[in-house]
């Protein structure tokens, strides 16, 4: 039985494990630091813009399709398996369109969508105003709507992978840091005489693997360091907060996830929204103060779009440090170079929630491809 050890417990990790829980002839181990659901997982909105997204085709495409696809099997399957309730907005997203904005691109956008099978709207300005009344601003001049793509809660959904996973036989430990990583050169020649890193020294003791899956987000950096193939992730700094208004804005009918000029104002029920969230780059040391006024000139911006925001309460303000790749795009899913048996699944920047069914999948399959299936 080979022995995967998954370093990392974010909604990434989560979904991995899972994933490979299903899989027969599998021992697993999830190591974290803390517990589940913490660090970017906590700070995420959880607005999966996929259907929706300007990525056209390629490699970033297929995996936000895939995920989009997936999402709609597994938040069912993970209720029935634990019993948990997991927020999931079926509404769609409203990515509002401003002055200025090149309806082309909309238009192109709308065509490619349909030739892979998936629905978009363009809604003018009278259709917005009918359909979403609470947007009330001078310069939207309408909408596109994406139906299918959705909007869940990050926190719940990682909850639920991890109790899922756990159902399934997987060994959870929390409070475990990894100390170091040890490696030595493959014995078959096979892979350019590739290194395998076999075994784990951690706070709870020695821990050998078969497989390595490094999913730790910012936490990636060091342990590829350790193995002398350094990961640079850097830290994108999040911001966001819930407001409670006391009742439904607009229609009650219909809460989707809507976004404009890069905020989201995020139905949660019972009258409460979230709102942000921030981008916000590290100094050179990688130190990211809290800056208020960035995160008030994200809300200034959702009340522009949505009066009535203007008299919520503030129920509470959160953030978190979202894990960015330093020079090459994100996410960084693959092989560590010189390595056969170290797995990466890391620096997801902004769509780690978007993206984790199709990460889950794009290990699997590397631990067990499907022609052996």
């Amino acid at each position: 039985m080979s022995h995967v050890v998954i370093i990392g417990c974010g909604v990434v990790g989560a979904a991995i494990a899972y994933e490979l829980s299903q899989v027969k002839g599998l021992s697993i181990t999830v190591l974290d630091s803390q517990p589940p659901a913490q660090a970017s997982t906590g700070a995420a909105l959880g607005v999966l813009m996929g259907i929706i997204s300007q990525k056209l085709k390629g490699k970033a495409w297929q995996l936000r399709q895939t995920s989009v696809q997936r999402y709609e099997t597994l938040i069912p399957e993970l209720e029935a398996i634990t019993g948990r309730k997991i927020p999931f907005n079926r509404q769609g997203i409203v990515s509002l369109c401003l002055q200025g904005e090149d309806l082309a691109d909309k238009e192109k956008l709308l065509e490619i969508r349909q030739s892979q099978g998936w629905n978009l709207e363009i809604w003018d300005k009278a259709k917005l105003q009918n359909l979403c009344p609470q947007i009330v601003n001078e310069q939207v001049t309408g909408a596109v709507y994406s139906p299918q793509d959705r909007q869940l809660d990050p926190t719940a959904l990682t909850l639920a992978l991890v109790e899922a996973a756990q159902h399934n036989g997987v060994t959870c430990k929390f409070g475990v840091t990894v100390l170091n990583a040890q490696s030595s050169p493959q014995l078959t020649p096979s892979e350019n005489s590739a290194q395998v890193c076999h075994q784990l020294e951690t706070t709870d003791g020695t821990i050998t693997a078969d497989w390595v899956v490094v999913a730790a987000g910012l936490g990636s950096t060091p342990l590829t360091s350790q193995l002398n193939q350094k990961i640079d992730i850097r830290p994108v700094l999040g911001q966001a907060l819930q407001v409670s208004v006391g009742h439904p804005l607009g229609n009650p009918d219909f809460q989707p996830a809507i976004t404009g000029n890069d905020v989201h104002i995020v139905p949660v029920g019972s009258g409460d929204y979230w709102i942000g969230a921030t981008v916000e780059f590290p100094s050179d040391r990688d130190e990211i103060p809290l800056n208020h006024e960035i995160l008030e000139s994200v809300r200034q911006q959702a009340i522009a779009f949505c009066p009535e925001l203007a008299s919520a309460t503030i129920v509470r303000t959160w953030s978190g440090l979202r894990p960015r790749p330093e020079g090459r795009p994100a996410p960084v899913i693959g092989k560590l170079p010189g390595f056969s048996n170290v797995l990466l699944a890391t620096g997801h920047y902004r769509n780690g929630v978007l993206l984790a069914p199709a990460t889950a999948y794009a290990i699997r399959e590397m631990i067990i491809p499907s022609n052996s299936q």
